[in-house]
């Protein structure tokens, strides 16, 4: 499993760190994100169909999604601190089984309940990838390369969402809406192969050179000791990048599960010809993602402190999301489908900055567990916008209110960074 943009990174410092290894193991977080976010977002694909044919309201719907983002704040907060305990090669393993299952059980729900039900688990199995990728990159990069490592993995989660109206509507139409569930829940088990015959950690792994080894491990050597994540609630650089999810994660959420409900109810798109407006939208966000993570880490490379680089990246992609506010007041479907690319990659590229600083503040024996309190924050978050959006758009259909908000919520993130945080520096957790 490799990915060009993998090697072609491994090839700028392959003769300084002598060696390439550390990027296969990012191409298999690249690959674990695009499967999490094919699973998840079938459903939203789905949503004006099943809506139709099942007769949800908003509301229903609201609830659904919602079960989904519950479980997800449950799930992180107790995976992230789970993850340090028993490390990214069992915990990874064990939560795509359980993801892929679930995904595949939504075949088997007839109701808004059973729907409802099988969304809950699937948010509990979904909820280790990101503590486990962002534990793997601190384990595996040094930090100057953390930054763009987490960009390429995060990347996948655009992909994902490609790949989803590519296959989902065919294998709909095809075979059945079922089937579309049951095929995507199978892919993770293949990831699951490659992981367990590919993962150990650098100190173990018998394909790492000494040289890239000690590469990996050129920043100064932290403890391992671990931390109960409820001592982790002691620091303000915890609540601040718990903000800085709250406020931000929503609008990816909004996006992944009300994006083809927005697009048929505003501008006619049916099933089959979603898949246009939501590669377009998602290959530049997975731009954004690349980017955001190779701006901040070339800005350190040429001298920038990582408090400038990651608090300036941030604030242009505040500049950049401003464009959503008109996104849902055009009337040209293209014109709509470019200002929400703008503000998706302006998010991906603010979500790749916002996990590195979880490395650059806490020891690597606590990575696990800030992101999985951070996500908790920003799935809780997106369990609030989920059932506004719900009721907004019941009591007046109109999306003005909603992108109108979006718009303004990576100033608001930069700000309370800067507040919280105002020097990035690692924190000595006691």
């Amino acid at each position: 499993m490799k990915l060009k943009t993998d090697q072609q990174a491994a090839q700028i410092d392959k003769s300084e760190s002598g060696g390439s290894y550390r990027w296969r193991i990012c191409a298999l977080l690249f690959f674990a994100t695009t499967i999490n976010y094919l699973d998840r977002q079938v459903l939203g694909i789905l949503a004006p169909f099943l809506q139709e044919d099942m007769g949800w309201s908003e509301v229903d719907y609201g609830t659904i999604v919602s079960a989904f983002k519950i479980a997800y704040a449950i799930g992180l907060i107790s995976m992230g601190n789970l993850l340090d305990r028993i490390g990214t090669r069992l915990g990874y393993a064990i939560s795509i089984s359980i993801w892929s299952l679930a995904g595949a059980a939504h075949a088997f729900a007839g109701s808004v309940m059973g729907f409802a039900a099988a969304r809950f688990t699937l948010g509990l199995g979904e909820s280790a990838n990101f503590p486990a990728a962002i534990k793997t990159v601190t384990e595996w990069f040094p930090k100057k390369e953390r930054a763009f490592a987490t960009g390429i993995f995060n990347s996948g989660s655009n992909i994902g969402s490609i790949l989803a109206p590519l296959a989902v509507p065919f294998i709909a139409v095809q075979w059945g809406w079922q089937w579309a569930f049951i095929i995507t829940g199978a892919i993770g088990f293949i990831w699951l192969i490659f992981w367990l015959t590919t993962y150990k950690t650098p100190e173990q792994h018998p394909k790492l050179s000494k040289e890239e080894l000690a590469y990996i491990q050129q920043d100064k050597e932290e403890s391992q000791k671990k931390i109960p994540w409820i001592k982790l609630l002691a620091y303000r650089e915890t609540y601040t990048i718990c903000f800085l999810k709250f406020v931000t994660d929503p609008v990816w959420w909004f996006f992944l599960f009300w994006l083809p409900k927005f697009l048929n109810s505003t501008h006619g798109i049916s099933l089959t010809e979603l898949g246009p407006p939501l590669i377009t939208i998602y290959l530049v966000s997975d731009l954004g993602s690349i980017a955001g993570g190779w701006f901040s880490s070339y800005l350190i490379k040429i001298g920038k402190s990582p408090n400038f680089a990651r608090k300036t990246t941030i604030l242009i992609c505040g500049i950049a999301a401003l464009p959503i506010a008109i996104a849902s007041r055009v009337d040209s479907l293209w014109i709509a489908v470019a200002l929400i690319s703008l503000g998706t990659a302006a998010h991906q590229a603010c979500s790749a900055n916002i996990f590195t600083i979880v490395s650059d503040v806490f020891p690597k024996n606590a990575i696990g567990s800030v992101v999985g309190i951070a996500g908790t924050a920003g799935a809780l978050g997106g369990v609030v916008i989920a059932y506004s959006v719900g009721v907004i758009l019941e009591t007046t259909g109109s999306y003005i209110p909603i992108f109108t908000g979006f718009s303004l919520a990576y100033l608001v993130a930069w700000a309370g960074l800067n507040i919280g945080i105002p020097k990035l520096q690692q924190v000595k957790v006691e």
